[in-house]
């Protein structure tokens, strides 16, 4: 008889997997240094001098006026978050169905999530009293940032079985926090220590959101150029 061929596509899932689990690590850093930490205290204390508050914190309850609607400088970061949210309720199934039925998810992905970062690296330039621009960076980031994710779940299908799903989801979630807390964990010490390297508080906080936009564009080429569509 002739001699057995062994099965070379779990392999090469497997690979896939690994790929694709690295979007996992790229996008976490938004997450976790962008809008866990970072972004709302500083974005209250910009806003906060735009109100005129003498101590820019989330007590603040002097207003900025957005779209006609007067709101509390302390709370505008909740109120961004939470547009952002509604409107991803809306546009995210759509998108969703859009991402199922394309042959080119992985572009879809990077391209989505390329434009996210380009917003995201936007908040550099929030500082002093100018909080509008870090307003619409920050709610456009975090709607590209869900888009990019409904097609980074729907390349899964396409990589693993139902049995692998699990496992390769599980592993993508611990590789996302791994190179999110590493991010966040440097990003921190350059707040703390801000003095130490010669920046200001408000220039450590600047240089720790670009940061998040470099590493998220940046580590999105690897999923980009080994996941095969």
């Amino acid at each position: 008889p002739p001699p057995s061929i062994a099965d070379l596509e779990p392999l090469d899932r497997l690979r896939q997997q690994k790929a694709w689990n690295w979007y996992d690590w790229a996008n976490s850093a938004f997450y976790t240094t962008v809008l866990s930490v970072m972004f709302a205290p500083y974005m209250i204390t910009v806003a906060g001098k735009a109100a005129g508050c003498v101590d820019a914190d989330e007590t603040c309850k002097k207003s900025v006026s957005v779209l006609g609607l007067h709101l509390a400088a302390g709370s505008l970061p909740s109120y961004l978050t939470s547009f952002a949210t509604i409107a991803s309720a809306f546009l995210l199934p759509i998108v969703g169905a859009f991402v199922d039925r394309s042959p080119r998810k992985k572009l879809h992905m990077a391209v989505f999530a390329w434009t996210g970062a380009t917003f995201a690296a936007l908040l550099f330039f929030l500082r002093g009293d100018h909080w509008q621009l870090g307003a619409v960076a920050v709610v456009v980031s975090s709607i590209l940032a869900g888009c990019s994710l409904v097609s980074y779940y729907a390349i899964l299908v396409d990589i693993s079985t139902e049995e692998e799903r699990d496992r390769a989801s599980s592993r993508g979630w611990a590789w996302g926090y791994l190179g999110g807390g590493i991010l966040l964990a440097v990003n921190l010490v350059m707040f703390i220590a801000h003095d130490s390297f010669g920046l200001s508080e408000s220039m450590a906080v600047r240089l720790s959101l670009l940061s998040a936009a470099l590493w998220w564009a940046g580590f999105t080429i690897i999923p980009f150029v080994r996941l095969r569509d």
